[in-house]
C-alpha cells in the first residue's frame, strides 16, 4: 500500500502515514473541512530506499557523525541527501502517485492542481516527539513531474542536519525512522494562523488562536508577529484581543509560487479576525478537541470565507507552566525590551544575539539566544540557553513550541531584542509577563525553591488522583503534578519506539534484550513517582500498530482490529511476550521498585486471570505475595462478572471507561455516522461503572478509572459518591480533576451532616 487517500486513513496510521497524514485522515473521516489529499506511505519510501540499494550506504555515514560537530554534521546530511536525490524511483511508484494526483485533479475540476507537499516522519507529532518542522514543506506544487520531484525532496529531508540530531538526542533509531509524505491541495488563504484549543502555558479551557494574512507559513515560522485572540470556551466570550504590526505575509506570485511579501499599509494594523471568525473558529476547536478526547494544537486557514482545518495534533506541553512567586524581578535593573510571553519561567544570563546560523556555536550553557526568529536547525543550540528573545512570531511560532517543549523561558514578539539588546550584557527574562530585564537576577534559585514548595502542596483529598502515563519521558512532568500515583502505565508506545516487534525479540533470542528494554523505560516512571504506585498494564496493542514494527509482516490483517486479536487473549496465545513483561516487573522489585503494580487488559473471563497470575508464579514472581496484580474492566462481561474476578483473587481493579462505552453501545466513537451516540453517561455505561465500584468496595479491592470519563467533572463526582479510591486522568486535567474530586466529597460530607441535623 504505497499511496492513499485522506478518507482511508485515520489517528491509528502513523506508521503507514506519520503524524501529518494519520491526523488529516482522521480529521477528514470526522467530518471536519480539510483541503483533499493522498500520502505517499513511509512503506513507498521503504521500497524507494531498498530498490535504489542505498540503505547500507546512508545508515554507514550515519555511523560514523558526531552530532555535536556542526560542521560535520552538516557535511554528513548534504552527503545523504544527494545519495537520495540522484537515486532512481521505482517505475511502480511513480505509477502510482501521477496515478493519485491525477485523480486529485479531477477531484477539485483544475489541471495540474497546485498541492502542498509535507513531510509526515512516523516518529514525528507522537506524544513527547512533537519537533515538528524537521523534515521540509513544499508549497504551491504542480504538474505531474514536479509531484515526484519534490516527494523525493521529502524523502531526502529525513536527513536534514536537525533530524539527525533530534533523533540522535532522544534515542531514535535512524534506521527505524521512516517517512510519509503529504499531497493535498493548496488552500489559498487569504488568512490563515494557529489555533490552540486550551492555553498551552496554563492548561485554561481558553481558546489561543493566532492569525495573520496569507498563508499560515509566516504565523508558524515567527516571519511576523500575529494578532492574538483569546475566547473563552464555556461561553464563547472574546476576553482578549491585540492586534499586531503585520509587515510580512505570504502570498502567490502571478506563478503560483509562495512568496514573501509587504504587507499593504492599510491591513498592517489592521484585525485580522472579526468576531464572528473567532467564533466559528473556537467552535471548530471544540469539535476537534471532543473527537480526540484531548486538547490540540490545530493549523487553520481561511480562503474567500470559508474555514478549512490544515493539520491537528495533539498538545505536548501542557502542565510546564511555572508560576513566580512575589516580585521576582525586584532585584534587576528597568525593562529593556517587552515582547510576549511565550514560555514562563525566570532566566538569566549573558545576551547571545544570532543573526545567522553560522552563529550557533557561540551560544554556551546558561547564555541568553536573542534571535529574529528561530528555525529548527537553531534547537541544538536552544537546548544550551537558559532563555530564548525574539524579536518576530508569536505564542503559536516555533520559538515558543520549541521553548515550552524544552522548558525554557521565552519571550517573542519583541521588534528589537536584536538590536536594543547588547551582545554579553548581563540580563533577565520573565518568560510569563514577556519582560527582559537588565541585570542578572540573584535571587532566581531561591524563587524557584519557593514555588515547587508551593506546588509540592496540593488541595488533600481521600480519594486519590493519578496520573495516565503513555511515554517514559512525560513521568516527570506528570510526577511534578503531584498525582499520587499513576493508575494506567501503557507499554504500547514503548515497544512502538522501540521499532521492533515483541514477537522478534524472542525469535532471535533477546528475550533479556526485549525484559531489559521494558525495565529500563518502566524504571524512568517508577522512579519519577517512588514510592507512590505505578500500575502496568501489558501489552495491549492491536494488530494494526504492530504490522509496521520489524517483525511485524506477519501480524494478521484484521477487518476490526480494536475488538480482535489484543489485550491479555492475546498475551495468553503468546505466553512467552507475558512471561518477559513479568520478568521486566520482577528485575525492577529486586531493585527496589516495589511501587509497581501489574494490571491485565481487556479480559472477557475470570479464567484468563487466573492463567495470567499462573505465567507470572512461573517466573518465580508470586502475585498477591510479591507484586500486587490487578486487571482493566473495559467489557461488559468484565463488569457483570466482577464478583467471580474478585473470588480469584485482585488487588484492584481500573475502570477503562473509553472501550467500555464502546463495547457497551456498539458505538464506534471514531465513526462520524455514529459518534454521536457515544457517552460515557449512557445509564447503562453508569449502571456498570456503579457496579463495579460498590463491589470492589464491599469486598476491600482498591478501584480507579483511567478513561477519558475521569475527566469530566460532573461524573467524577457521582463516582466518588460511589466510592470510587482513586480518579486518574491525563497530566493537563490532574489539578482540575482533584479539586472536583474535593468538591465531591464535601458535598457528601455536607449532605451526611445537614441529615444527622434533620
Amino acid at each position: 500500500m504505497y499511496v492513499v487517500k485522506f478518507e482511508d486513513l485515520s489517528k491509528s496510521d502513523i506508521g503507514i502515514a506519520g503524524g501529518k497524514g494519520a491526523n488529516l485522515g482522521e480529521l477528514t473521516q470526522a467530518g471536519i473541512p480539510v483541503p483533499p489529499g493522498f500520502v505517499v506511505t513511509a512503506q513507498a519510501y521503504e521500497k524507494f530506499m531498498d530498490d535504489a540499494g542505498i540503505n547500507s550506504q546512508v545508515m554507514n555515514i550515519l555511523d560514523e557523525i558526531d552530532i555535536n560537530d556542526t560542521k560535520a554534521l552538516q557535511e554528513a546530511s548534504e552527503e545523504i541527501k544527494a545519495i537520495i536525490n540522484e537515486a532512481p524511483i521505482p517505475e511502480e511508484l511513480i505509477l502510482f502517485i501521477t496515478e493519485a494526483y491525477n485523480q486529485l485533479c479531477q477531484r477539485v475540476g483544475e489541471d495540474d492542481t497546485d498541492v502542498a507537499i509535507r513531510s509526515s516522519a512516523t516518529a514525528e507529532d507522537l506524544p513527547e516527539a512533537s519537533f515538528a518542522g524537521q523534515q521540509d514543506t513544499f508549497l504551491h506544487v504542480s504538474g505531474n513531474d514536479s509531484v515526484i520531484e519534490y516527494i523525493r525532496k521529502c524523502w531526502a529531508s529525513l536527513f536534514e542536519a536537525r533530524a539527525i540530531f533530534y533523533r540522535e538526542e532522544n534515542n531514535f533509531e535512524h534506521s527505524k525512522v521512516y517517512i510519509a509524505v503529504v499531497v493535498q491541495k493548496m488552500a489559498n488563504a487569504d488568512k490563515a494562523g494557529v489555533m490552540f484549543t486550551v492555553n498551552p502555558s496554563t492548561g485554561e479551557e481558553i481558546a489561543l488562536i493566532e492569525g495573520s494574512w496569507g498563508l499560515g507559513e509566516s504565523v508558524v515560522s515567527g516571519d511576523v508577529t500575529p494578532d492574538n485572540y483569546q475566547v473563552d470556551k464555556k461561553n464563547n466570550e472574546i476576553i482578549n484581543v491585540t492586534v499586531s504590526d503585520k509587515k510580512v505575509m505570504y502570498t502567490n506570485d502571478e506563478n503560483g509560487t509562495s512568496v514573501k511579501v509587504d504587507v499593504p499599509d492599510e491591513l498592517r494594523n489592521e484585525r485580522v479576525l472579526s468576531d464572528e471568525e473567532l467564533i466559528e473558529l473556537t467552535e471548530m476547536g471544540k469539535t476537534v478537541q471532543a473527537h480526540y478526547g484531548e486538547p490540540m494544537d490545530t493549523e487553520w486557514a481561511f480562503e474567500k470565507g470559508t474555514l478549512f482545518l490544515l493539520q491537528a495534533r495533539p498538545i505536548t506541553t501542557l502542565g510546564d507552566a511555572v508560576e513566580e512567586s512575589g516580585d521576582s524581578s525586584a532585584d534587576v535593573g528597568d525593562v529593556l525590551v517587552r515582547g510576549l510571553g511565550a514560555s514562563p519561567g525566570m532566566a538569566s544570563g549573558k545576551v547571545k544575539i544570532v543573526l545567522d546560523i553560522d552563529e550557533l556555536d557561540k551560544i554556551e550553557d546558561g547564555d541568553i539566544m536573542v534571535t529574529t526568529m528561530t528555525t529548527p536547525d537553531m534547537v541544538p543550540a536552544m537546548r544550551r540557553a537558559s532563555g530564548i528573545v525574539t524579536d518576530e512570531g508569536g505564542v503559536t511560532c516555533h520559538a515558543s513550541i520549541i521553548s515550552r517543549e524544552l522548558g525554557i523561558p521565552c519571550v517573542v514578539g519583541t521588534g528589537d531584542a536584536t538590536t536594543t539588546l547588547k551582545e554579553n550584557d548581563g540580563v533577565t527574562l520573565d518568560g510569563k509577563k514577556g519582560l527582559v530585564f537588565e541585570g542578572i537576577s540573584e535571587t532566581k534559585e531561591e524563587a524557584a525553591t519557593v514555588v515547587a514548595t508551593a506546588e509540592a502542596a496540593p488541595i488533600i483529598t481521600v480519594t486519590e488522583v493519578k496520573a495516565n502515563v503513555s511515554m517514559p519521558e512525560a513521568a516527570e512532568r506528570a510526577a511534578a503534578t503531584g498525582a499520587d500515583g499513576v493508575g494506567l502505565l501503557r507499554t504500547e508506545h514503548l515497544m512502538l519506539t522501540s521499532g521492533i516487534h515483541p514477537g522478534k525479540f524472542i525469535a532471535d533470542g533477546k528475550e533479556d534484550e526485549l525484559i531489559d528494554t521494558i525495565a529500563d523505560n518502566v524504571m524512568i516512571v517508577a522512579d519519577a513517582f517512588y514510592p507512590k504506585p505505578v500500575w502496568y498494564r501489558t501489552l495491549d496493542a492491536p494488530t494494526d500498530e504492530f504490522i509496521t514494527l520489524e517483525g511485524g509482516e506477519n501480524e494478521p490483517r484484521e477487518h476490526n482490529p480494536m475488538l480482535g486479536w489484543r489485550g491479555i487473549r492475546r498475551e495468553l496465545d503468546q505466553p512467552e511476550i507475558l512471561k518477559c513483561e513479568f520478568k521486566a516487573i520482577k528485575k525492577l522489585h529486586e531493585k527496589g521498585y516495589t511501587n509497581i503494580g501489574i494490571m491485565i487488559p481487556l479480559s472477557q473471563s475470570p479464567e484468563e486471570l487466573k492463567k495470567a497470575k499462573e505465567l507470572c508464579s512461573e517466573v518465580g514472581f508470586e502475585p498477591h505475595k510479591d507484586v500486587e496484580f490487578g486487571m482493566m474492566v473495559e467489557i461488559p462481561a468484565a463488569a457483570i462478572m466482577i464478583d467471580e474476578y474478585i473470588k480469584v483473587g485482585i488487588d484492584f481493579v481500573s475502570l477503562g471507561t473509553n472501550d467500555l462505552t464502546q463495547y457497551t453501545l456498539a458505538v464506534d466513537r471514531n465513526n462520524e455516522f455514529v459518534a454521536k451516540h457515544y457517552s460515557e453517561e449512557h445509564p447503562a455505561v453508569m449502571k456498570l461503572i456503579e457496579r463495579t465500584i460498590r463491589k470492589c468496595a464491599e469486598a476491600g479491592v482498591k478501584c480507579s478509572i483511567c478513561g477519558q470519563a475521569g475527566s469530566v467533572p460532573h461524573i467524577v463526582e457521582k463516582l466518588v459518591e460511589f466510592g470510587i479510591t482513586s480518579v486518574s486522568s491525563n497530566t493537563d486535567a490532574i489539578a482540575d480533576v482533584r479539586k472536583t474530586v474535593a468538591r465531591a466529597e464535601q458535598k457528601i460530607i455536607l449532605d451526611a451532616a445537614r441529615k444527622r441535623i434533620e
